[in-house]
């Protein structure tokens, strides 16, 4: 992919094999066999805002990044691990996945993109790690939605799913003052 100085820039590439997410890859969520829309999955996705060089490329890519692309999307690519490539593979066009700011100063969920990749919006207000696992703590204790979130119990992942109740507990933060 060229950037728009002519600069080649990646998405997300963690080096080794490149998996990539395009239109024709993806598929649209199948009809149940009622007539209605099988249920929807969400994701987290993550990408690294601030400049680092692998193999002599940049892998910068932030949300303001995505944002930026021509119509607001682009593929993405670079995924090693084989659970994270079977989780790209899973998407189905158009499901919700938030933008998920990695391997930096303070990372956390920076905005919401649909499943092409293509930018949504950005977050009311960013919602740190730290706060984020605050509430992963109090929920093992009590049973909350984010009790067994992929991003504490498989940190390493950069594309997770989550369940409907995880993601509309997440969205619902950014209506809260932090904590």
């Amino acid at each position: 992919m060229k950037g728009p100085e002519g600069k080649r820039t990646k998405t997300k590439n963690l080096g080794g094999a490149s998996a990539q997410v395009e239109n024709s890859s993806l598929q649209k969520t199948p009809a149940s066999e009622d007539g209605g829309e099988t249920l929807s999955s969400y994701w987290l996705m993550k990408s690294e805002p601030e400049s680092r060089l692998e193999k002599g490329v940049d892998v910068k890519f932030s949300i303001e990044d995505l944002q930026a692309q021509p119509r607001q999307t682009t593929c993405w690519d670079g995924v090693r691990n084989y659970q994270a490539r079977n989780f790209l593979r899973a998407m189905r066009l158009d499901e919700e996945a938030f933008f998920y700011h990695s391997n930096c100063r303070e990372p956390g969920i920076a905005g919401l993109m649909k499943v092409d990749v293509q930018f949504v919006r950005m977050m009311r207000r960013f919602i740190p790690l730290a706060e984020l696992r605050a509430h992963h703590e109090a929920h093992k204790a009590s049973g909350g939605p984010l009790k067994n979130m992929a991003l504490f119990t498989r940190q390493r992942l950069s594309v997770q799913r989550l369940t409907r109740e995880e993601f509309d507990f997440i969205l619902s933060l950014e209506e809260k003052e932090p904590s």
